[in-house]
């Protein structure tokens, strides 16, 4: 383990309207097609760039998700994208799943900025879980498989509920989540926040970043079938067939930033629950897409990643190799620092190798 570990940086270039929310990326993933595909926590839109070189990534075009999969609130109201992944032709993102409390303000004063962190919202949209059709770089809402005419690929999510969807309603009895979730907490407080989106053939895995139980943070593992046309539902799985498995992972307290599938390893990319900069760090689970329910798994740190002073928060990343041709991984930040931050559109992320 090493902190001298990264490479290179490479600059990704927005189009000017996107040019704040450059400063909030949380989800990102590169597709065989070396489209760099990114979402961030403020909008309810996906955005790709194209690769230019190694260090550069441009020719910006966005996605509205509500395009292609029905929101439960108007497109204005976030969905948190929080994690993204690839698998047969499909684009799958999630959403928070979180409550949030109103953060104090700088212009008020005091006794406001108390009254509104006592303010706590969901927001319906937080709730997808959802797959896209895409197909040499372009998201469709339906289209056939290109390996396989007789397939129509079609978008989707996850069956949405008073509840936020059906995996909330599930785990509205789960001995270790259900306090936190009926009492509303937020996800910056320790409360119920999926940030990782990992997928290895039919199990989707969703990295946690609240609650940490006694500083063990969890995945949780799904699968979904079609229920409705546009709708999924979860299969049975895990004991007693209720629909999920839950895994422990010791990430030394840390709460889970992003997921990725190398192999049949899960990489993971841990930082603190609440609203701390560091540490952070990324773990290898080995045989990680192959858990077994009921045990407590103790993954190898491999790369410490740097943070700064209320800044430089890495949120999210995704494997390099394909690019530069060694193992690596791409680094992007929540709240960049101002070094980060290239003319008016542009912003740094870093390249790790990857031990």
């Amino acid at each position: 383990m090493s902190n001298s570990h990264l490479l290179h940086q490479v600059s990704l270039t927005f189009a000017d309207s996107f040019k704040e929310h450059r400063e909030n990326l949380s989800g990102l993933l590169l597709t065989p097609d070396s489209h760099l595909w990114l979402g961030s926590d403020e909008t309810s839109t996906i955005e790709r760039l194209s690769l230019v070189d190694t260090e550069k990534f441009t020719g910006h075009q966005e996605f509205r998700v509500a395009e292609f999969i029905d929101l439960p609130a108007p497109e204005d109201q976030e969905i948190d994208i929080e994690g993204l992944a690839y698998a047969d032709y499909y684009l799958w993102l999630v959403g928070s799943h979180s409550y949030k409390r109103k953060k104090p303000k700088p212009g008020n004063n005091d006794k406001k900025n108390i009254i509104r962190l006592t303010k706590i919202e969901s927001e319906l949209n937080r709730y997808i879980l959802g797959r896209i059709p895409l197909v040499n770089g372009k998201l469709f809402s339906s289209c056939p498989h290109p390996q396989n005419p007789d397939v129509q690929l079609s978008a989707a999510k996850l069956e949405v509920t008073s509840q936020g969807n059906l995996l909330m309603e599930a785990l509205a009895n789960d001995p270790h989540l259900s306090s936190f979730i009926k009492a509303a907490i937020p996800g910056k407080d320790n409360g119920f926040d999926i940030e990782g989106l990992a997928i290895y053939q039919n199990s989707i895995f969703l990295g946690l970043r609240g609650p940490v139980v006694r500083g063990w943070a969890m995945i949780m593992e799904i699968e979904l079938e079609d229920s409705k046309p546009g709708l999924m539902k979860l299969r049975k799985i895990g004991e007693d067939n209720k629909g999920y498995k839950k895994h422990f992972i010791w990430l030394n307290g840390l709460g889970i930033r992003d997921l990725l599938v190398q192999g049949e390893d899960l990489l993971i990319l841990a930082g603190p629950t609440m609203d701390l900069d560091g540490p952070v760090q990324v773990y290898r689970l080995k045989n990680g897409v192959h858990l077994s329910e009921n045990v407590l798994n103790n993954p190898e740190v491999i790369q410490e990643i740097p943070y700064g002073n209320r800044d430089d928060h890495a949120e999210g990343m995704t494997l390099f190799e394909d690019v530069i041709g060694e193992p690596s991984l791409l680094v992007v930040y929540d709240s960049p620092a101002k070094a980060r931050l290239v003319d008016d559109s542009s912003v740094l992320a870093d390249v790790f190798r990857l031990g």
